[in-house]
């Protein structure tokens, strides 16, 4: 049986954001512990966030920046969600974010219908997400679309099919996005294991060997960036 990653490097031509914008107004984009550049201030509150991302993206003369896949970020220090008193810390991202402006138009990366929704409210959640269902050759997986616009989830119904490029809603801003600077997470999940609406995107290092199996690289399909 062919490997989903190997479905993934054979699909082409797939884009989950306007598709009017081009691969070469793409910006790579490091929010990781390493990046010294990026200052607690940078990432105290929604508004020092976007400011940043919209000089980042002016500085390169871009309009979308991206990465993150196996990335270990302190951003997620703001938020309960990902560390109590009890719990390993969860700060190793297992999506791909692309950073635009709210509003952006959000296009179903493959042919499939509608698994699940749920607006994740919560400081650092997801916000409005949706999950479709694939089948490609013998593979059955799903994508994850987080940080909508709560209207993205208005009349949307279980089972409905898109198709490839077709819009499945938009960027939601930080009033309902988790309090982040705008931004698609979008995620490839093997094994949706049960859950609805929701999938973490966020792992902690003791976990990540079999997150990085379950969730692989969305630049395999996307194909952004020339490390696939």
């Amino acid at each position: 049986m062919t490997s989903l990653e190997t479905v993934l490097r054979n699909t082409q031509n797939v884009k989950v954001i306007a598709d009017s914008i081009s691969l070469n107004q793409y910006v790579a984009l490091d929010l990781s512990v390493l990046n010294h550049n990026l200052s607690k201030e940078s990432l105290a509150d929604s508004a020092d966030f976007e400011n940043y991302i919209e000089g980042y993206l002016t500085l390169h003369n871009a309009k979308v920046a991206y990465g993150g896949y196996n990335e270990e970020r302190n951003l997620y220090k703001r938020s309960t969600i990902f560390k109590d008193e009890e719990t390993e810390e969860r700060n190793i991202h297992i999506g791909l974010d692309l950073w635009i402006k709210a509003g952006t138009p959000i296009l179903a990366a493959l042919d499939g219908k509608v698994h699940s929704f749920n607006f994740n409210a919560g400081f650092g959640d997801y916000g409005p997400t949706i999950i479709l269902e694939h089948q490609v050759e013998s593979q059955t997986f799903y994508t994850l679309y987080g940080h909508l616009s709560l209207d993205s989830l208005d009349n949307i119904v279980t089972g409905t099919v898109y198709k490839k490029g077709q819009q499945i809603g938009s960027l939601g801003d930080s009033a309902v996005n988790g309090d982040y600077s705008p931004h698609l997470h979008f995620q490839i999940i093997k094994n949706i294991e049960g859950n609805f609406g929701d999938y973490p995107g966020v792992c902690t290092k003791s976990d990540l060997d079999f997150y990085l199996d379950n969730c692989p690289n969305p630049n395999l399909l996307l194909k952004i960036s020339s490390h696939k």
